[in-house]
C-alpha cells in the first residue's frame, strides 16, 4: 500500500512537471510571429540589407568624395576597428527564403535558389574585400557549428565565381526555358523591387558584377585555379550565354521615394548643409578636367563669390576640402557661411527633394571602364577608347550632362540662374587629359581616373578598393586620416571572432600574416 501511494504521487508530480513545462513551452511561441511565410516576403528583406553602403556614409568619406568637417557628427580617420559581419545574418535570411521556395513548390532550379547564389557572391566579396580570409565552408550552421574554420581568400574568390556561373546558368534556363507549368508559390519571383520580378535583368546583373570581381583579381592573372583571363574573355565572346548590361537604364540600383528617402535631403539641410563638404580628391579632379559634373554635384566655394568675386559658372570657385587636413583646420575654414573656403554639396540637387538620384550598386559606367580596362591590359581585343568614351558619356548622362550634341549646363545658385556651354566632342573630350591616349599605362591611369568620379556616392566600396588595387586616383593623407598618415589595407575581424572563435581566428591570422595581429595595414592575398 505504502509502495502504491508512492507511485501514485511520482506519477501526478510527473503530469504536473509535464504540464508546466507544456504551458512554458506554449508561451515561447509568439503566435504573433510567423514561422512559415512566402519566399517573396523573406526576399524583400534580402534586397533591402544588400543596398548596405548608402550615399553620403562614412563609406563614401573613406572612398574620399565628401568630408565632414564638424567633429561632433564625424571625421576622414581610418582608424578601422573591427568589420562588421551582419551580412552573414542577412546570408541567414537567404538560407530561409532558399527552403520556403522548396517549401512551396519550387524545383531544385527556381529564382530564389538562383538569386540567393548571387546574393552569396555579393556578401562575401564585400566582406572579403575589407578583411581577408572568412568563415565560409563551415559557416551558417546554426548551433551545429558555433567556431566555424576560416577558408582562405582564394577559396573564398573561387567560390564567389562558382557561384556567380551557377547562377548565370540558372538564371539563363529560366529566362530562355522557362517551364509554364511550374506555377508554385515557390517557382514564380514575386517581390522584386529592383527589376519588376525581370530574371534577364538579373543575368545582366550577374555578369556585370562578375567581371567586377575578375578585374578586382587583375593581380592574379597567373594563378592557374582562378583563370582570371580566361574567365573575362569567356563572358565577353558569348553575350547570348553571358547578357550584359547594354545601357545606363539597366544598371542594378536602388531607387528612393518619399518613405526610402535618400540620405541627403530637405529634413537633414539645415543639420548637414554647411557640416560636410566636398573631398578634394573628388572635386578638384573635376575641376583640373573641366568636367561639368562639378556644378551638378557641388556649390561653389563661397570664398570664392564673395572674395574673388567668381561666379558660379566658373569651375576655379569649386574647390574640394584635402580628406588629410586636420579636422580642426578644415572646421575653421568652413565656420563662416560667407566666407567659406570649401565646397559642399549641391543644394538643389541634394537637399530639394527624397528622390536625389538612384543609389548605384552595380552600374553601367563600371561595366564600361572593366572592358576598356581588360582591353587595355592585353585580356580580351576590342576597341578600348569607344568603351572608355560610352563610360564617361553614361556617367555625365546620370547627371543629365548632354553628350551627343553641343549643350547647355544650368547652374541654380542664390535664385539666379547660369548658363554653362558644354560640348562632349569638340571641347572636352579633345582635353590630353581626357582623350585616350592609347593601350598604355597613361591610358588605363585615364581609365581608372573617369571610373572613380563615375563611382561619386555609389557603388559602395568600390572606389576605395580600385585604389587600393591600382593606387589611382591619388588619395590624401595627413593628420585627418589618421593611422598614422597612412591608408589602411583592411578591417580587422570584429571582437567577437577572437573572444568566441580564438582558435580558428588566429589561425587565420598566422595564415595570411605570419603573426597574430591583426593588422589594418597587412596586405592581404589579394594584394600579395
Amino acid at each position: 500500500m505504502k509502495s502504491f501511494k508512492i507511485l501514485a504521487f511520482a506519477a501526478l508530480a510527473g503530469i504536473a512537471f509535464t504540464s508546466c513545462n507544456r504551458k512554458y513551452d506554449d508561451y515561447a511561441i509568439n503566435n504573433n510571429k510567423p514561422t512559415k511565410v512566402p519566399p517573396s516576403l523573406v526576399l524583400g528583406g534580402v534586397l533591402a540589407n544588400i543596398n548596405v553602403d548608402q550615399p553620403w556614409s562614412q563609406v563614401m568619406r573613406w572612398n574620399q568624395f565628401d568630408c565632414c568637417n564638424y567633429n561632433y557628427y564625424g571625421d576622414q580617420r581610418y582608424d578601422w576597428g573591427g568589420v562588421d559581419f551582419s551580412s552573414y545574418y542577412t546570408m541567414n535570411n537567404v538560407q530561409q527564403m532558399e527552403a520556403e521556395a522548396a517549401r512551396l513548390g519550387g524545383q531544385t532550379i527556381n529564382p530564389y535558389t538562383s538569386l540567393g547564389k548571387f546574393f552569396r557572391a555579393l556578401l562575401y566579396y564585400r566582406m572579403t574585400c575589407l578583411v581577408g580570409d572568412l568563415p565560409m565552408k563551415e559557416a551558417l550552421q546554426g548551433k551545429a557549428d558555433l567556431t566555424p574554420k576560416y577558408s582562405s581568400q582564394k577559396e573564398v574568390f573561387l567560390q564567389i565565381l562558382k557561384w556567380l556561373e551557377d547562377a548565370n546558368t540558372e538564371l539563363g534556363q529560366q529566362v530562355n526555358n522557362p517551364d509554364k507549368s511550374a506555377t508554385a508559390e515557390g517557382q514564380i519571383l514575386k517581390g522584386d523591387f529592383y527589376f519588376g520580378n525581370d530574371l534577364a535583368s538579373w543575368q545582366r546583373t550577374v555578369n556585370a558584377f562578375r567581371l567586377r570581381v575578375l578585374i578586382t583579381l587583375s593581380g592574379k592573372t597567373a594563378d592557374a585555379d582562378l583563370k582570371v583571363v580566361d574567365q573575362f574573355k569567356n563572358i565577353v565572346s558569348n553575350p547570348a550565354k553571358y547578357p550584359l548590361f547594354e545601357a545606363m537604364g539597366q544598371s542594378f540600383q536602388y531607387l528612393y521615394n518619399n518613405i526610402n528617402k535618400y540620405p541627403s535631403n530637405p529634413d537633414n539641410l539645415g543639420f548637414d548643409a554647411t557640416r560636410y563638404n566636398m573631398s578634394a580628391t573628388y572635386l578638384n579632379t573635376l575641376v583640373n578636367l573641366n568636367d561639368p559634373r562639378a556644378y551638378i554635384t557641388a556649390e561653389p566655394a563661397t570664398e570664392q563669390l564673395n572674395k574673388l568675386y567668381k561666379t558660379p559658372a566658373d569651375i576655379t570657385a569649386y574647390v574640394g576640402a584635402p580628406s588629410g587636413e586636420s579636422l580642426d583646420n578644415m572646421s575653421s575654414k568652413m565656420s563662416n557661411v560667407d566666407t567659406a573656403v570649401y565646397s559642399v554639396r549641391s543644394r538643389s540637387r541634394y537637399y530639394s527633394n527624397y528622390t536625389a538620384e538612384p543609389g548605384i550598386i552595380v552600374g553601367y559606367p563600371e561595366l564600361c571602364f572593366n572592358m576598356a580596362e581588360a582591353i587595355n591590359r592585353g585580356w580580351i581585343s576590342g576597341d578600348a577608347e569607344e568603351w572608355y568614351k560610352k563610360g564617361i558619356k553614361s556617367s555625365l548622362g546620370f547627371y543629365g550632362v548632354p553628350t551627343v550634341a553641343a549643350g547647355i549646363i544650368t547652374k541654380s545658385y542664390a535664385g539666379l540662374r547660369y548658363d554653362v556651354p558644354f560640348d562632349f566632342e569638340n571641347t572636352y573630350y579633345k582635353q590630353a587629359a581626357v582623350k585616350y591616349s592609347g593601350d598604355n599605362a597613361q591610358g588605363l591611369k585615364q581609365i581608372l581616373t573617369q571610373k572613380y568620379l563615375a563611382f561619386f556616392e555609389n557603388s559602395g566600396w568600390e572606389a576605395f578598393i580600385n585604389w587600393r588595387r591600382t593606387g589611382v586616383p591619388t588619395f590624401s593623407t595627413g593628420t585627418g586620416t589618421g593611422n598614422n598618415t597612412m591608408i589602411p589595407k583592411r578591417f580587422k575581424y570584429p571582437d567577437s571572432e577572437r573572444s568566441a572563435n580564438t582558435t580558428n581566428w588566429t589561425n587565420a591570422l598566422q595564415s595570411q600574416f605570419g603573426g597574430t595581429t591583426d593588422d589594418i595595414n597587412a596586405d592581404m592575398w589579394l594584394l600579395k
